[in-house]
């Protein structure tokens, strides 16, 4: 049963529930306002269901925020798009779409990883991409992910979640009141750099995360002596 245990920190029950309502209303809501074009269809492709996932289950996730999921999947659709027009051959231009698109996504700031799946419609083809052509970046890729983040803050804004996720101006007083920590930014750099891994957790999270077991170690011990 070990093997069935949340992988992610603070995968409540209830924050799951909370996840699950809040997908479930955003592509609802995005699939139906494809009634209000002409085509009167849902307006939805499958990796927006990826994105969704991002967005409503980990909000605080670097990879979730606004501008990776628009920029990240508009800019895969149109990588896409480019490299299906360039290389006839499907296996090799999905396979370009894909590297690609993680590579302007990293030079951009909008690693997201949905827009690899974005970019492998597009040069794939299928229904979507033929009904709205060079379109498709714009329409349905731009509509849906706008339409996700914006859901995506009304609905963590009625439960009271951070999203776009931001960093707290100042730290709690149980954080502020311990002692000096141990170790600076420059040891948590070099750490990172020693394990050679990326982490889904933002560099600011990952200091005040280390911020909060220092004080947690040290009124520990202050209780033991």
């Amino acid at each position: 049963m070990k093997l069935f245990r949340p992988i992610l920190a603070g995968a409540t029950i209830s924050e799951r529930l909370i996840a699950c309502a809040g997908a479930f209303i955003a592509i609802a809501l995005t699939a139906a306002s494809g009634f209000a074009f002409p085509t009167s269809s849902p307006l939805v492709i499958a990796p927006i269901g990826a994105s969704a996932v991002l967005i409503f289950a980990v909000p605080a996730s670097p990879l979730a925020q606004p501008w990776p999921v628009i920029g990240g999947n508009v800019i895969s659709a149109c990588i896409g798009l480019a490299v299906a027009w360039a290389i006839p051959n499907p296996a090799l231009a999905a396979a370009l779409a894909v590297a690609l698109a993680i590579a302007v996504m990293s030079l951009t700031r909008s690693l997201h990883p949905p827009g690899g799946a974005v970019a492998l419609t597009a040069a794939l083809g299928g229904s979507a991409v033929v009904k709205w052509g060079y379109l498709f970046p714009l329409v349905p890729v731009g509509l849906d992910s706008l339409a996700l983040v914006a859901l995506g803050i009304a609905f963590h804004g009625l439960s009271r979640r951070s999203y776009p996720h931001r960093i707290a101006s100042s730290a709690p007083n149980e954080v502020t009141k311990a002692p000096v920590a141990a170790f600076s930014p420059a040891d948590v750099d070099e750490a990172l750099a020693q394990m050679g891994e990326t982490f889904d957790i933002a560099r600011d999270d990952l200091d005040r995360l280390l911020q909060y077991a220092e004080a947690n170690a040290a009124r520990r011990q202050a209780r033991a002596s």
